[in-house]
């Protein structure tokens, strides 16, 4: 193991969320367990659930105290892929038939089919042909350039796989390069009741409004919701996540709206008025058509702290790109590094999502440090953050991390209490990290998504 890199990783993150560089020698990390790649991922998941500890106890420590963060190497590594066990039923297939990669007459792409509108349009491209084989023939008639083209045109998700050289030359990749890994915009003042944390739930007391999607999204706010904030996501009819789900709703309530929909909208301007949080994963432009674009949400409610996450950055000509972290992992070079790393003759991608889920723990650990922001009077804060920008950070770190693979987890890693979800008994990770002698808990178990009203608890 060579914690340095994790410690490095953390240094480079700290300044991007205004916390002092000295702040990371308050985090201790331990274990040896590490997910082979030619890429620091498990240093990486380490770091960006440190900096978002970090961030819980900076809060709590405006009254003098100090308080070390320790993050298990592990454990992190762990909650990188899926935090929940079922016992006696079993998650869905994690990917649609159709969703992977293909090769094309010049290279190769990766086609994202998970959601139904999205495998429709890419589809549609490819002449409605049904069956994975059918697909692979229908590909090699295609340059890579101008299938994900044609397939984003549709309005579908596909990735040509880049060599990083070719992304760096990209306008997109050059544009990324230069956004910072948190880009953060000053605006108002907050007009609300005073909050203060609580000493042993750290964020009660504070209401998130949640309008992400799979996956950095819902990982911000269950770790929000895990030292005790209200978490309240909305999604439109009809979307589901049937395989993530019960990993990320836990300790959340769900419901759904829809924003074409007058009566739904004034609903979600009424909950809006009252949250102290917003997150939301939708593409850059997309709240903005819908009418509450930045000022608009400002002028429903004064001072909120607002988080938004982009797949490819929020400036360059892809920054109302639709994408995914596999996505993201073959257009910034992530994969085409990995094939040339294990010798493959087919694209290796990263053994987790770790764009979405270090991106997730970045966008909470925003999210508290604008609440804290807000307690010092400062103007409110409004962030945003790609899992473009992202990729970056391992970049920097690019090289041989082949080393002993934490593999599945086992009673050790679990919690000894079952988890009674909507789906069945489970058993959920142990959290990752200590905040002082703190650890998240989660007050409410996995739900599914629409399972409850649109909201406050303290509005009923």
């Amino acid at each position: 193991m060579t914690p340095d890199i994790t410690d490095l990783l953390l240094k480079d993150i700290l300044p991007a969320l205004r916390l002092a560089p000295e702040a990371a020698a308050r985090a201790t990390f331990a274990g040896e367990n590490r997910l082979p790649s030619c890429f620091p991922v498990t240093e990486l998941a380490a770091a960006a659930i440190g900096a978002a500890c970090l961030s819980v106890a900076d809060l709590l420590e405006q009254d003098g105290s100090v308080l070390p963060v320790t993050v298990d190497h592990r454990l992190a590594s762990l909650w990188f892929r899926f935090s929940i066990r079922p016992q006696g039923w079993t998650l869905p297939a994690a990917w649609d038939a159709i969703a992977g990669d293909y090769r094309t007459r010049d290279g190769w792409i990766k086609i994202h089919t998970n959601a139904v509108h999205h495998k429709r349009a890419a589809l549609s491209v490819l002449g409605n042909v049904t069956t994975r084989e059918a697909v692979a023939k229908a590909v090699t008639g295609w340059n890579g350039d101008e299938l994900e083209q044609a397939i984003v045109a549709a309005g579908g998700c596909a990735a040509r796989l880049r060599s990083r050289l070719e992304w760096e030359n990209h306008p997109q990749g050059r544009a990324v390069s230069r956004e910072p890994l948190i880009l953060c915009d000053r605006r108002g003042s907050y007009v609300g009741p005073v909050w203060r944390p609580d000493r042993k739930r750290p964020l009660a007391g504070l209401r998130v409004l949640d309008l992400t999607r799979i996956l950095a999204g819902p990982v911000a706010t269950r770790f929000l919701a895990g030292w005790g904030a209200q978490v309240l996501r909305i999604d439109p009819p009809g979307w589901e996540e049937p395989v993530v789900a019960p990993d990320v709703t836990l300790g959340k309530r769900c419901a759904r709206l829809d924003l074409h929909d007058a009566g739904d909208r004034a609903v979600f301007e009424r909950l809006l008025s009252r949250a102290d949080i917003l997150v939301h994963g939708y593409r850059a432009d997309a709240l903005e058509c819908l009418g509450y674009g930045a000022d608009e949400r400002q002028a429903i409610r004064p001072g909120l702290v607002d988080v938004s996450l982009n797949a490819y950055g929020h400036s360059g000509p892809w920054a109302h790109r639709r994408g995914f972290d596999s996505l993201v992992q073959f257009s910034s070079g992530i994969a085409a590094s990995g094939m040339v790393w294990r010798g493959s003759d087919v694209p290796v991608s990263l053994p987790v999502q770790a764009l979405d889920h270090a991106t997730g723990y970045l966008m909470a650990a925003a999210a508290v440090r604008g609440i804290a922001a807000r307690l010092r009077g400062e103007p409110t804060t409004r962030f945003r953050l790609s899992l473009a920008r992202t990729a970056e950070l391992l970049f920097a770190y690019a090289g041989e991390y082949a080393g002993d693979d934490p593999g599945e987890a086992g009673p050790v890693d679990c919690s000894k209490h079952p988890e009674m979800t909507a789906w069945g008994p489970a058993l959920r990770l142990r959290p990752p990290a200590t905040v002082g002698d703190m650890k998240m808990q989660w007050i409410s178990p996995a739900v599914p998504l629409g399972s409850g009203t649109a909201e406050w608890v303290d509005d009923k």
